[in-house]
């Protein structure tokens, strides 16, 4: 029988423009299946700044169950950021800013990682999932019909 680690996991806050984190958060969930101590905040008009801030504050206490809380943001400069920003001094967190499906999934399965080493993987993973897919695919192609395999 194997046991399980009891550490603490790095919970997991997607804050975004409208439903895009609730979105994404379900969509990692039908690919990984169910994923603990995970949220997700929405901003929109329809909510108070400080509503929202309080939520987000909540929400860091709620899910930090003592390796800390990584707060994934849709981009740099937008609201969601800037408000996830204002924990910094408060909590244990890290803000990782331009959140994608690769990014969340690395997250989601490596929350037993260190809170500042995850959030550098986060970052990687997300820039890694970003690939202009036409131009990969023409350079494998130039690639082939250049390589000295072929032409002997």
């Amino acid at each position: 029988m194997q046991e399980q680690s009891t550490a603490p996991q790095v919970g997991v806050i997607i804050v975004s423009h409208g439903d895009y984190g609730s979105a994404i958060l379900r969509t990692a969930e039908f690919i990984l299946g169910p994923v603990s101590d995970c949220s997700s905040i929405s901003v929109d008009a329809a909510h108070e700044v400080s509503e929202t801030v309080r939520r987000l504050e909540d929400a860091a206490q709620r899910l930090d169950k003592g390796a800390g809380v990584i707060i994934l943001t849709d981009m740099f400069g937008g609201t969601p950021t800037n408000l996830a920003l204002s924990l910094l001094g408060n909590h244990q967190v890290e803000v990782v800013t331009g959140v994608n499906m690769p990014m969340l999934l690395k997250v989601c399965t490596s929350r037993d990682t260190p809170l500042e080493e995850l959030a550098r993987q986060a970052g990687e993973a997300g820039t890694r999932g970003i690939v202009v897919a036409g131009d990969m695919l023409r350079n494998r192609n130039r690639e082939k019909s250049e390589s000295p395999e072929e032409k002997a």
